[in-house]
């Protein structure tokens, strides 16, 4: 039964839609659901740029985890997403190194192919070992870094990989949600956890509904609304059996391009209703950098054995 879910889902993997090309035209009118959700690709996989870093070393990225009972778990990490490649292969790679926590020294590079029948690559540098290694394209429901964001949330969902429909357009309706410190917690190291972002309540959003087309999936389907003007994902809410299960909160900010699509996220918030864990990843907007002159040597297996703990 496992052989067989998992040839399904290779399947459908296979069969979703050419993914969204980095020179996808912004759209005139009132587009499609389906072209509004390859938009959103666009944006969350910053085609706006050539490059994009998240966090450095006096201020990397921090993902927060809480677990109900449990004290909070920190880990920092910085990113660097190179979308410049021309040579037919190679789409993007994105490189992450954890800069503390139980994962401190380990690095991750992910190379996606412009084939889109061709899985991701991944090759990770395992510091006790002081060696690389390669691992096939991971489950879509497989957790990131121990977190309630998925892989499927983070680099794999595809607008091809779900069904979707334009319920409506309305009025963004509330602040975003942000992880707040428990009272009994004094770990300085949340001081800066940044607060809910209100100053999207009021925009003008769409409102989808995207269902998967994996078979016994965790999800049924989400709703995520979508700014009309950025295609900005500001909440998706994931379904099953008609009930929320988890939701993803994302605070986009500006970077001030001619194409409004040119955003980077300030915090993705997440909140596992199932098993009652939550997760922040944030990062200062000052630590983050984008269309930098930057070696494409750093996006390379060679890079990941240099790095220091």
């Amino acid at each position: 039964m496992r052989a067989l879910t998992l040839f399904i889902l290779f399947t459908l993997a296979q069969a979703a839609d050419a993914g969204v090309d980095k020179t996808l035209a912004y759209p005139d009118g009132t587009p499609s659901a389906e072209e509004i959700m390859r938009q959103v690709y666009f944006v969350n996989h910053h085609y706006a740029v050539s490059n994009i870093s998240f966090g450095d070393k006096s201020s990397p990225v921090k993902l927060v985890l809480m677990s109900s009972g449990k004290a909070p778990r920190l880990h920092s990490f910085i990113r660097h997403l190179n979308n410049d490649y021309a040579d037919g292969v190679t789409k993007h790679r994105d490189r992450v190194v954890f800069k503390s926590g139980k994962l401190r020294g380990t690095g991750i590079l992910v190379n996606t192919p412009v084939d889109d029948n061709q899985a991701q690559h991944y090759s990770m540098w395992l510091p006790a070992l002081r060696k690389v290694r390669r691992h096939n394209e991971p489950a879509h429901n497989d957790a990131w870094g121990g977190s309630p964001f998925t892989y499927g949330d983070i680099y794999l969902r595809k607008p091809g990989h779900e069904t979707h429909e334009l319920i409506g357009e309305e009025k963004f309706p509330a602040c975003l949600k942000s992880l707040q410190r428990p009272d009994n917690v004094r770990d300085k190291r949340l001081a800066d956890l940044p607060e809910p972002a209100c100053d999207v309540r009021g925009r003008a959003v769409y409102k989808l509904k995207s269902q998967t087309r994996f078979p016994n999936w965790w999800y049924d389907y989400r709703e995520v609304w979508i700014d009309q003007k950025t295609f900005a994902d500001y909440r998706s809410i994931y379904y099953k059996n008609d009930q929320p299960v988890k939701i993803i909160d994302k605070d986009w900010r500006s970077m001030k391009l001619d194409d409004p699509r040119g955003l980077y996220w300030r915090y993705w918030y997440a909140d596992d209703y199932v098993n009652g864990n939550k997760g922040l990843a944030f990062v200062q907007p000052a630590a983050v950098r984008w269309n930098q002159k930057v070696k494409k040597s750093m996006w390379t297996e060679q890079s990941l054995r240099r790095i220091k703990q």
